[in-house]
């Protein structure tokens, strides 16, 4: 899985313990989460696009999830955010020379829709239960050193 995939799953899961009233601004959530505030805008206006959260501007604005993102699978979402590469470059630049004739491409594809199909009936409602939640709720921004 790659970070900004990673990235996007904390921060719909942050987005999904705040109470349906509240808001957190991105940079909120980037140092709840210890990463660059520049990182987490960019997966932030993706999952925007995807629906899955909306910015709210102005006085007592920020990000909240949609119900589209409470009730998305895992699976779907991961899905989504990673695209249709498959786990090696087979075809990539220089292609492999083994790609016409190769077994483990597809043990490749196959191990990689096996980890899709676990996160399928996963929501992301589900992945907040406690004792996520409650976690998720405690994070503050680490110190600067």
């Amino acid at each position: 899985m790659t970070k900004f995939t990673d990235l996007a799953l904390r921060a719909v899961m942050r987005l999904a313990v705040i109470a349906q009233d509240e808001s957190v601004t991105t940079r909120e959530v980037a140092e709840s989460m210890d990463v660059p505030y520049a990182h987490m805008a960019k997966v932030v206006t993706r999952l925007q696009h995807l629906g899955v959260v909306e910015a709210r501007r102005g006085r007592g604005g920020g990000l909240v999830l949609t119900e589209l993102g409470r009730r998305s699978s895992v699976g779907w979402l991961t899905r989504t955010l990673e695209g249709e590469e498959e786990v090696v470059a087979c075809e990539g630049d220089p292609p492999c020379p083994l790609r016409t004739a190769c077994r483990l491409r597809g043990a490749l594809r196959e191990a990689q829709e096996a980890f899709y199909r676990v996160l399928d009936p996963l929501t992301v409602a589900e992945l907040v239960a406690s004792p996520t939640g409650p976690l998720l709720l405690s994070l503050t921004p680490r110190p600067s050193t």
